[in-house]
């Protein structure tokens, strides 16, 4: 129970963290250094390291198509979900993982849009010859999200060996590529990419967590308040 809750604030404090972040970003260094002078937030350190890099449109391409991947194993739990509530003819007696599962997936997707309608900053360059919404990495955030919910569930469901490991090592070394692909594609600022592990890493820890916890205090079956009374009285 310690380890949950101190998880649990770990995820809090990534997610202050990121508010905190995107308040810096609109106060700390702000110059109009974007494309059309729109105004950048940490320019210095953003132009330094943009400048650094150089924009490199294959990799942007080979990291915007790989994010699909991330999409299919949203597709991949959801169909999971969906043969257990057709199964157990009850979307109660889903996966209590998997449900919430979904809930998360789903706040990823309003975190996404949110900032798409309200953007903090631009690209640094036009993509297609538009100005895009650039912070935080929308792919960043979305295999940040993604991909650590596929290595939880790894190793939730399968037993310890061999190919476990390395559909572990290979997820984890996916999610390693991409972010240095999005941060050395020349696309996003450099802040954008430090928003966006902030707001995923506080998101996953927290489903993380809630998951956990549930399974620590109610155990995998039914909740039963009788069931659960010794619990309580000890604690």
């Amino acid at each position: 129970m310690k380890n949950e809750r101190r998880n649990m604030c770990g995820g809090v404090i990534f997610l202050l963290g990121f508010v905190l972040w995107t308040i810096l970003i609109q106060m700390v260094d702000v110059k109009p250094e974007g494309i059309a002078e729109t105004n950048i937030g940490f320019s210095t350190i953003n132009v330094w390291f943009h400048n650094l890099t150089g924009v490199h449109m294959k990799i942007y391409t080979i990291t915007d198509w790989l994010g699909l991947v991330a999409v299919f194993v949203c597709i991949g739990f959801g169909l999971l979900g969906l043969c257990q509530w057709i199964k157990r003819r009850s979307l109660l007696k889903v996966d209590f993982d998997i449900r919430m599962l979904g809930v998360f997936y789903v706040i990823v997707i309003l975190e996404y849009l949110i900032f798409e309608m309200i953007p903090i900053n631009y690209r640094p360059i036009f993509i297609e010859g538009r100005m895009e919404a650039s912070y935080p990495s929308s792919t960043t955030l979305l295999v940040l999200s993604v991909m650590p919910t596929l290595i939880f569930e790894l190793k939730r469901r399968m037993k310890k060996g061999i190919l476990r490991k390395i559909l572990i090592l290979v997820t984890a070394s996916f999610s390693l590529f991409m972010v240095i692909g999005r941060t050395v594609a020349g696309v996003h600022w450099l802040t954008d990419i430090v928003g966006a592990i902030l707001l995923s890493a506080g998101s996953y820890l927290v489903y993380r967590e809630i998951v956990l916890l549930h399974y620590t205090v109610w155990g995998k079956g039914e909740y039963t308040l009788f069931k659960q009374l010794p619990y309580f009285c000890k604690n």
